[in-house]
């Protein structure tokens, strides 16, 4: 419970860029209050799963049909289990509306996401921060890869990321650890591939943010390949807001967290024209209160904090904080995935591995680069790995006794496999809305999701399967397969952009420092600020805006600015 009413700062959401807002505006001397609406999640004692094995779980870890039944929208996809369960937002007290099909994954509790997420971590490019001007896209993102690349080396030093240097134009390099090796067959795909394509494609290691050296100072050690980071992880080894952020900021002395607190809107004096703090509405008792505060930072999730913004000053504007520009809610992305290709690999039966690696491949964009024009804009990379199947394979001709007990034990053929990650354009009709005749458990309005995609992004699709497909066979990889999976935007779990960055208050929510242009001492820093997608996983650039913001927001402080 928090005793004081007034803070320097307060923080909504604990998630990745919640918790990095708190660390880094504790760590620079001011007072924070940080709300979750969900419930507290304490790092190691409350990973009640972190330790099990399939056969520790009823159902094998498999999903119940009451599962399913009362979580239809997460049933859709492979979230939905055992041992996650519990973890994931409670569909029957935070229902949405889908005008067209959203998958909406959401993490209601302490550290969010950040506990459950893929941790793959990379950079936008330049060529990601100029698109839209350069092809009259949207609107202009008013920062340059100059401006973050600071940013981005302060979050991958405290993260933890490991990879490789590669010296790449489109995927910039970074702060890394030492990578998480590739296996052998992985080795050979990618020599065989640098030899194929005359060294225009590449399979470098996966960039992620698991820690392969330990980091004493954050009481975290290496990464132990269980492979059970969605779990949380006892080690500390993944970065979360459990294992790094909250424990950093909770050290200054200057962090009150508050979770079971539902931030109903944000107080705003239209005289001075600036936010006053926030009205919560507290989970269990249904009580409310105001927190007041100098500068607020909205780290809720990309729809969350923008439900946030329109629920609040509407007296002022029709809808809500940051909506004078008309995009308030409106640009909605995702990255487009489940398009690929997979096939068997020959030649390494001798062959093995140790662990079960939290990671694999990448492949970088090489569509619409150095001159290059396809069919459609922007472009993928390939998220993919090898192994060798296991006890859980089908052996239709062995199916009982001792021949089939030597045949499980035996490792079977060696697989490789990999999806395209795509960028979606900026629509300005992908959108969300407040639906105020559908309420949830609080009798708040909830919101409204109209998002599908388009042309460019279908005819994308086809190169994603079929250079999958070449790049594989290129490789050697025998009975090559393309592979193309239900997709429905969501279901990549990079909701993003209905708040974005911009240069100018008649076309974007915010400005180059994350600021509402409505409210300067509000600032907007998970995804909803996005400008555009790129095709890279977004939490990294996350981090570093968040960081970049903060150190923004301290110094307007002290100047008196805000």
């Amino acid at each position: 419970m928090a005793d004081n009413m007034h803070y320097d700062a307060i923080v909504v959401g604990s998630g990745i860029s919640g918790g990095w807002a708190a660390k880094e505006l504790t760590e620079k001397g001011l007072k924070v209050l940080m709300l979750e609406r969900g419930r507290n999640i304490e790092h190691l004692t409350d990973y009640v799963n972190a330790d099990k094995e399939a056969w520790d779980y009823p159902h094998r870890g498999t999903a119940t049909m009451e599962m399913k039944d009362n979580y239809p929208v997460l049933s859709r996809d492979y979230p939905l289990n055992e041992q996650t369960f519990g973890m994931w937002a409670n569909e029957q007290e935070n229902p949405y509306v889908e005008a067209k099909r959203f998958d909406w994954f959401r993490g209601y509790h302490v550290g969010g996401r950040s506990l459950m997420w893929g941790r793959q971590s990379y950079r936008f490019s330049d060529t990601d921060f100029t698109a839209n001007e350069r092809e009259g896209i949207a609107t202009d993102w008013p920062i340059r890869y100059a401006d973050i690349a600071p940013w981005y080396d302060h979050a991958e030093r405290f993260a933890g990321i490991s990879g490789t240097n590669e010296g790449l134009d489109i995927l910039p390099d970074g702060q890394f650890l030492p990578p998480i090796p590739l296996n052998i067959v992985e080795k050979d795909v990618a020599a065989r591939l640098r030899n194929a394509f005359g060294g225009k494609r590449y399979l470098i290691n996966s960039r992620v943010a698991n820690i392969t050296e330990a980091l004493p100072d954050q009481n975290r050690v290496a990464c132990q390949y269980r492979n059970k980071c969605w779990l949380g992880c006892p080690y500390g080894a993944y970065f979360s807001t459990q294992s790094a952020t909250l424990p950093a900021a909770m050290a200054t002395g200057n962090l009150t967290l508050r979770p079971f607190s539902i931030v109903k809107e944000v107080l705003y004096d239209k005289d001075r024209k600036r936010a006053t703090g926030v009205e919560i509405i507290d989970a269990e008792t249904n009580m409310t209160y105001e927190y007041t505060a100098d500068v607020v930072f909205l780290n809720a999730s990309s729809f969350n904090s923008t439900w946030v913004l329109m629920n609040s000053a509407t007296d002022v504007w029709e809808g809500g904080l940051g909506s004078s520009s008309g995009e308030l809610g409106h640009n909605v992305m995702d990255h487009h995935f489940r398009v690929g290709a997979e096939g068997r690999v020959e030649g390494f039966d001798d062959k093995y591995y140790f662990g079960r690696r939290p990671a694999g491949f990448y492949i970088p964009r090489f569509r619409n680069i150095d001159g290059e024009e396809r069919p459609y804009t922007r472009g993928f990379g390939y998220q993919g790995s090898a192994s060798r199947q296991g006890w859980q394979r089908d052996i239709a001709e062995l199916n009982i006794g001792a021949d089939l007990k030597q045949a499980l034990s035996t490792p079977g053929n060696w697989t490789i496999g990999m999806t395209g990650f795509g960028e979606m354009l900026p629509y300005h009709d992908n959108a969300i809305s407040l639906d105020r005749g559908t309420t949830d458990k609080w009798g708040l309005p909830v919101l409204s999701v109209s998002v599908d995609l388009r042309e460019n992004e279908m005819r994308m699709r086809e190169d994603m399967k079929q250079d999958a497909v070449d790049i594989l066979e290129a490789a050697g990889v025998k009975d090559v397969k393309p592979v193309d999976r239900d997709y429905a935007p969501g279901m990549g779990i990079h909701e993003m952009g209905t708040a974005r960055m911009g240069r100018d208050p008649k076309t974007s929510v915010l400005n180059g420092n994350n600021q509402v242009w409505d409210a300067p001492n509000v600032y907007v820093t998970d995804g909803a600020c996005m400008t555009s997608a790129s095709c890279v996983n977004p939490s990294l650039t996350y981090m570093a805006l968040t960081a970049r913001a903060a150190d923004h927001a301290v110094k307007a402080l002290k100047n008196g600015d805000l």
